[in-house]
């Protein structure tokens, strides 16, 4: 008897329907699995076999074939163990294949027959409803992720004998878990907490307000990752939509416990001794890298002279286009990489940067030849972090990161009225086409930037983020239109400036 269950297969960040088709005939007893299984599903058959006796129910002493079709993708982790058995169940009778039909089907099964969480359950259910697929069995603790997609019956069940039953409508699928209530964290940190750099903080604020690319560079010790780590606290909230984004990622690489929609901005900070592709996604099995886990939010670089030269040019092409494409084993995957960079270095490897500095002059060529010329150029703004004065580690007077959440998101809600129906939603998504239909440059504007466009040695990229940046200092001064004024500013901001100046 020939049965069939829809299941799906993970593929990067997206989803391949895989139908799971179990043959029993009659022969010497044997249980295979064939369609291009990866090991972890070649052992699903020592978990199914004994899942399903466990359960009370009756293991087909004959030869079973189970083919996950199409073969020529490849299917990997251990969801297809309740698929599996539950084909095995309907080709030998003990489930109505009928119930099956439009039913989508994804678990982990224990050697008694519980059912286990699973990596990936919005992306399942959102494959599932794009198949036009009504339902989906899947473990109860991935249930709450899962209704997340409209119009698809998500039925949580807890074993393998509860999938059959509500199957059969003998029972009820459990109650997805409530999703955790939203807490205010009182220790959590805050900008205010950063003293002696009044100047810089309106930089930061431009920066976060348009999403731009932010490099933080000065002697050790002086608050460069203080600053770095208090960006989350002015970062917007998300949209619904980026928030499903972000829950779909994080759910498929094994960083979502399940309970609803990821609120917060993810804010990634990866170790310097990071490789290639845990940075930007690859692998003998391909998996999303941490710029695409800080995919709609921050990706922190903390002592960006110290990560591999290989490493950081990978991540060229990534912050350019906002996704990466990785190639591996004749598969074409796309990770998104939609995440604002922040990078902090010290000046040279003693960390001074000034008279005092004992480095030698090979030591400082190779510290800065870690920075290629194409990466910093992708930086939007570059900012001196110097040591604080006494006087200024004495004033209490920063902003609280409430207050500056406030313009930020003032300024988000302008960039995102105005990109209405395109592909970006902050000013650091728009491109040379959007920037001229929608930006709003007065000619004098234009002329300024032109004018010191050879002095300030820019390149066309270097060009056109200069306008955004721009077009980000006059949302935040609620004008429409970008000025010289605003083209000067983002200018000064891509050169380095020093933390007087910006106070100025």
């Amino acid at each position: 008897m020939l049965a069939q269950v829809i299941g799906f297969a993970i593929d990067g960040v997206d989803t391949r329907r895989v139908t799971v088709e179990a043959d029993i005939r009659l022969g010497l007893p044997a249980f295979n699995v064939v369609g291009l299984a990866d090991k972890s599903v070649r052992e699903a058959r020592e978990r199914v076999r004994a899942a399903i006796t466990n359960s009370g129910f009756e293991f087909p002493q004959k030869r079973i074939t189970v083919n996950l079709a199409p073969a020529y993708l490849r299917k990997e982790g251990p969801h297809f163990d309740l698929p599996l058995a539950l084909a095995v169940l309907a080709a030998s009778g003990q489930v109505d294949p009928q119930v099956l039909r439009t039913c989508a089907v994804a678990g982990e099964l224990s050697l008694n027959g519980d059912v286990r969480a699973i990596r990936g359950a919005l992306a399942i259910a959102q494959g599932a409803r794009g198949q036009g697929l009504t339902r989906l069995v899947l473990p109860a603790s991935r249930a709450a992720e899962a209704t997340l997609v409209q119009d698809l019956q998500v039925l949580g069940i807890e074993s393998l004998t509860h999938a059959v039953a509500v199957l059969h409508g003998q029972a009820d699928p459990a109650a997805p878990a409530p999703a955790p209530a939203l807490t205010a964290d009182p220790e959590a940190p805050d900008l205010r907490d950063v003293r002696g750099h009044g100047g810089i903080l309106e930089a930061v604020t431009i920066a976060v307000a348009g999403a731009h690319n932010l490099f933080l560079h000065g002697p050790p010790g002086t608050g460069k990752t203080m600053i770095a780590r208090r960006l989350p606290t002015l970062l917007p909230p998300m949209t619904r939509e980026e928030a499903i984004a972000v829950t779909r990622i994080h759910s498929i690489a094994g960083l979502h416990e399940g309970r609803g929609l990821v609120r917060e901005r993810p804010f990634r900070a990866p170790h310097h001794l990071i490789s290639p592709s845990g940075l930007v996604g690859g692998g003998t099995t391909p998996k999303p890298g941490e710029i695409t886990l800080a995919h709609n939010g921050v990706l922190f670089l903390d002592e960006l002279s110290e990560f591999s030269r290989n490493t950081l040019e990978a991540l060229r092409q990534p912050l350019e286009d906002g996704r990466v494409i990785v190639v591996r084993s004749q598969r074409v995957l796309t990770f998104p990489t939609r995440a604002m960079l922040v990078a902090a270095s010290n000046p040279c490897p003693c960390g001074l940067g000034d008279e005092r500095c004992r480095c030698t002059g090979p030591e400082r060529v190779r510290h800065d030849r870690r920075l290629s010329g194409p990466l910093l150029d992708r930086i939007d703004i570059t900012l001196h972090v110097g040591r604080p004065t006494a006087a200024g580690l004495r004033d209490d007077g920063a902003p609280s990161s409430a207050s500056v959440r406030e313009r930020v998101v003032a300024a988000r809600e302008r960039q995102a009225l105005r990109l209405r129906g395109t592909s970006g939603a902050c000013n650091a998504h728009m491109t040379p086409a959007m920037l001229s239909a929608l930006a709003r440059i007065t000619p004098s504007a234009r002329r300024r930037l032109f004018e010191l466009h050879d002095a300030e040695g820019l390149s066309a990229r270097g060009h056109h983020r200069v306008l955004r940046v721009a077009r980000t200092i006059a949302d935040l001064q609620e004008s429409a239109e970008v000025g010289p004024e605003h083209v000067m500013a983002a200018l000064i901001l891509r050169s380095d400036p020093a933390p007087t100046a910006l106070a100025a």
